[in-house]
């Protein structure tokens, strides 16, 4: 609110229908973000047309020359022909049989149920077009460097000027389209690794489809398991101090369906909004990656021109909320010493060891979170005081409203 008080989604938000109410919505007024809130999302706008244009102006000629490669079957490495040679290869029909079936239970899951997830089936089959049609430019990307933009705005912005006032056919499209790419090019990903490791390709196909059932299997079941027996899950309000169930994620996802679903962007970033003036991030997107192409044209010569990636620098803040600056801070602290101090100086080590640390560091953080919860939090014990749990950004203000005449706590100074 712009007194700095919550938002009452309840009186906006009719408990029967689930859907927009414009009554109470007049009656509570618009709703105010953060400036960093409202610039992530300007950045967000920008990333996805960035990410288009940088595609399109340095590898848009390799990608003509590639596809028409692939389909008179002349494309192809050593490691494709030793592949073809001693595997089969993964039928076509197997992934349009999975295709087709999973599109057809999603569209199941949408229309039947009494319609609970209020979104249509047409909303299903948009939502697959997205993800198939950003899945190469931003696979492109992420081949790259490693880090890809995703479609989790966009798919809001284009639910929520399309079916509006809908919260769950907004988190539920956001889901078929961003998840959907995003799993596709970890999906190609891990094939891309079992073609330089040898692995017979329908081995892959059938351990990456089991593993998804079986992971998405458990993770549904464990969060059921936590919702039914964490007594205020998720609620700041009503979970002990320290402890680790205010799910930071899951709010800002939640505050992302009551701004693109239940107010929708015509209200928030259209012309009944306050925050029009962010769609020119549209069109800064577009524009970002020409002066680099144009300068890595006139100086050839500077290798490291080419290597200024746009759409990554711009879409750098898209986990912003709920991490932090700390967490920016370890990520590029690690970075610098290992990609950057290791390979100039020991570049054997790095080129032997660094992936394998990599993996390590992921498996560690994994282990250590069951670690923590079979001995601490486990035997509840929760709110422990050390370092290492120390997410302070040492900015009291980043949470006051600097509206004047505002006071909400005997923290945040009243401006004037």
């Amino acid at each position: 609110m712009g007194n700095g008080s919550a938002y009452d989604v309840r009186k906006v938000l009719d408990e029967r229908s689930f859907v927009f109410n414009q009554k109470g919505y007049d009656a509570v007024g618009q709703i105010n973000l953060s400036v960093f809130f409202v610039l992530t999302y300007g950045l967000s706008f920008a990333t996805l047309p960035a990410t288009l244009s940088h595609v399109a102006l340095f590898h848009g000629r390799t990608i003509w020359r590639q596809t028409k490669a692939t389909f008179k079957d002349q494309f192809g490495g050593i490691h494709t022909r030793l592949m073809k040679k001693n595997y089969k290869v993964v039928p076509e029909w197997w992934f349009q049989v999975m295709l087709v079936g999973v599109i057809g239970l999603a569209i199941f899951s949408c229309e039947g149920f009494g319609k609970q997830l209020q979104l249509p089936y047409w909303g299903v089959l948009l939502a697959a077009g997205l993800a198939f049609l950003f899945t190469l430019p931003i696979g492109i990307i992420a081949a790259q460097t490693n880090q890809g933009p995703g479609l989790n705005v966009i798919t809001e912005l284009i639910i929520g000027y399309l079916y509006p006032g809908r919260p769950l056919a907004n988190v539920a499209f956001k889901t078929y389209g961003y998840v959907s790419m995003s799993q596709a090019i970890m999906f190609l990903g891990d094939f891309k690794l079992g073609h330089y490791m040898k692995i017979p390709p329908r081995s892959m196909f059938l351990v990456q489809l089991v593993g998804t059932i079986v992971a998405s299997s458990v993770y549904f079941g464990t969060s059921w398991w936590l919702l039914e027996t964490v007594d205020g899950i998720c609620d700041v309000t009503k979970v002990a101090e320290g402890s680790p169930w205010t799910c930071p994620g899951d709010d800002v996802f939640y505050n992302a369906s009551i701004i693109w679903g239940v107010v929708g962007p015509l209200r928030m970033f259209g012309r009944l909004g306050l925050y029009s003036k962010m769609n020119y991030f549209f069109l800064a997107g577009l524009l970002a990656p020409l002066p680099v192409w144009i300068l890595s044209a006139l100086y050839p010569d500077k290798k490291w021109i080419k290597l200024i990636n746009m759409p990554i620098i711009i879409g750098a803040t898209g986990s912003m909320p709920p991490t932090r600056s700390v967490n920016y801070l370890m990520w590029g602290l690690v970075g610098i010493i290992f990609n950057f101090y290791v390979y100039r100086r020991y570049k054997g080590w790095w080129a032997r060891h660094n992936y394998v640390l990599s993996a390590g560091l992921d498996a560690g953080v994994a282990f250590m979170a069951i670690v923590v919860y079979v001995a601490l939090q486990g035997q509840n014990i929760e709110g422990m005081n050390w370092w290492g749990l120390e997410l302070d950004d040492h900015c009291q203000l980043a949470k006051c409203p600097t509206a004047p005449g505002i006071k909400v706590n005997d923290v945040c100074p009243v401006f004037t």
